[in-house]
């Protein structure tokens, strides 16, 4: 088995995309470097590469954490994984629904809006 950082980099490629990581390498400076593996490591070659969920479930746990917690700059790009994972507009939609009853309307409501622009741009991009 590959160790956890190569196995982390191969799963967050299958996920986020080769541009979106391809991005992300080339913007990493010596400062970020150390926190970037910790997040490939951990994240992705840990938490994401287990098979007890699926990646469909896992990208909905996401979506659900990142709003419920109010970290929405990431929502975008997790968004743009669900083409990856398996998560439908659907999932999405029932996601939110239930941050808004369990972490707060307000919360769910702009993640509502940022999934709506986020999809509206993808589907721009493959006309």
């Amino acid at each position: 088995m590959a160790d956890r950082y190569t196995q982390g980099m191969d799963i967050r490629r299958q996920v986020l995309g080769d541009a979106h990581v391809d991005r992300a390498e080339a913007d990493k400076t010596t400062f970020d470097k150390p926190f970037q593996d910790l997040i490939t490591e951990a994240a992705w070659g840990t938490v994401w590469a287990s098979d007890a969920i699926s990646r469909r479930e896992r990208s909905m746990l996401t979506l659900a954490l990142l709003a419920a917690t109010g970290n929405f700059d990431e929502i975008p790009m997790h968004i743009r994984a669900t083409a990856n994972t398996g998560a439908s507009e659907e999932d999405v939609q029932q996601v939110f629904q239930h941050v808004a009853i369990y972490a707060g309307v307000p919360k769910a409501n702009h993640a509502m809006k940022l999934a709506k622009e986020t999809f509206a741009a993808m589907k721009a991009d493959d006309a």
